[in-house]
C-alpha cells in the first residue's frame, strides 16, 4: 500500500498550489481520501475529505472557498487545489485513506484514525 504526496513547495500570500496524492495497493472506490496539514508547533489537523464511494466531500471552514478536493478513479489520485494561499496554511500536508465514507469528518467523537498515511508534502506560504 503507498499513498505518496507530491506539488508541495514555497508560494507568496495570495498564490496557489495544487497537491496530489497517488494511490496504490489497495480498492481505491472503497475508500474516503482525506487531506490534512500539520503546521510546525501545532498538532494535525483534517483540511478535507472525499468519499469514492458516493462522492461526498467535507471542508472545514478555515479552507472552505479556498481549496478544492477532487478524485479521479481511473487514476487513482486525488488532488487538492489551493488558492488565495496565506502565510497560516504553511504546513506538512498529509493525504490519508479511510475504509468506507467521510461520515467521521465533523464528528467530533472520531479519533482521526486512518488506514493509511502518506509521508507527507511541504508547502510554504511567504508574506
Amino acid at each position: 500500500v503507498q499513498l505518496v504526496e507530491s506539488g508541495g513547495g514555497s508560494v507568496q500570500t495570495g498564490g496557489s498550489l495544487r497537491l496530489s496524492c497517488a494511490a496504490s495497493g489497495f480498492f481505491f472506490e472503497n475508500y474516503a481520501i482525506s487531506w490534512f496539514r500539520q503546521a510546525p508547533g501545532k498538532e494535525r489537523e483534517k483540511i478535507s475529505c472525499i468519499s469514492n464511494r458516493d462522492d461526498e466531500i467535507y471542508y472545514e471552514e478555515g479552507v472552505r472557498g479556498r481549496f478544492t478536493i477532487s478524485s479521479d478513479k481511473g487514476e487513482q489520485t486525488v488532488a487538492l487545489q489551493m488558492n488565495n494561499l496565506e502565510p497560516g496554511d504553511t504546513a506538512v500536508y498529509y493525504c490519508a485513506a479511510r475504509l468506507g465514507t467521510c461520515w467521521w469528518f465533523n464528528n467530533k467523537d472520531h479519533d482521526g484514525a486512518m488506514d493509511y498515511w502518506g509521508k507527507g508534502a511541504l508547502v510554504t506560504v511567504t508574506s
